[in-house]
């Protein structure tokens, strides 16, 4: 059973970086035709996606984040990454890393991480 676990800080500061770290157990990122995601649900609000990275490595971003977005991956620790540069407190929200067989996901599965809240404040 694949599984995914998020980790990075959980607090940010406004105009750093946001950086996180989704780890995958029990499959691995490249297995053909599977996209990893990362989507997010700010406090009261739906879910929003991100961005996503291919089993081939290509990557897809959101119109809305893509100037502020990056994800890349290390297959050699089975990890994909999300950056997210200049935030603001509007960035706070609960980060999700999933797998897919689409691009875009943003319905809740079994292939989801737990999500990890990060707070932008100073």
């Amino acid at each position: 059973q694949v599984q995914l676990q998020e980790s990075g800080p959980g607090l940010v500061k406004p105009s750093q970086t946001l950086s996180l770290t989704c780890t995958v157990s029990g499959g691995s990122i490249t297995t053909n035709y599977y996209y990893w995601s990362w989507i997010r649900q700010p406090p009261g609000k739906g879910m929003e996606w991100m961005g996503a990275i291919s089993y081939s490595g290509s990557t897809y971003y959101s119109p809305s984040l893509k100037s502020r977005t990056s994800i890349s991956r290390d297959t050699s620790k089975n990890q994909f990454t999300l950056q997210l540069r200049s935030v603001t407190p509007e960035d706070t929200a609960v980060y999700y890393c999933a797998r897919a067989r689409a691009v875009v996901t943003t319905t809740p599965s079994s292939y989801w991480g737990q999500g990890t809240q990060v707070t932008v404040s100073s």
